[in-house]
């Protein structure tokens, strides 16, 4: 992967908070915000040892 795909994958983001800002879409934001914080969290704990704990909250 070249710095120009790398740099053309965060226009993405570029892109999405432009449509936000343009058409008063303002609560995408939280909605957005809570997908990529979940997705974290599984990626995270998908091999550590604190996996059952994090487990259990949900």
């Amino acid at each position: 992967m070249s710095f120009k795909d790398g740099f053309k994958r965060l226009s993405i983001f570029g892109e999405l908070w432009a449509f936000m800002r343009e058409r008063k879409k303002w609560w995408l934001g939280p909605i957005l915000f809570m997908m990529v914080a979940l997705s974290v969290l599984i990626v995270v704990t998908e091999k550590s040892v604190v996996a059952p704990f994090i487990y259990a909250l949900f």
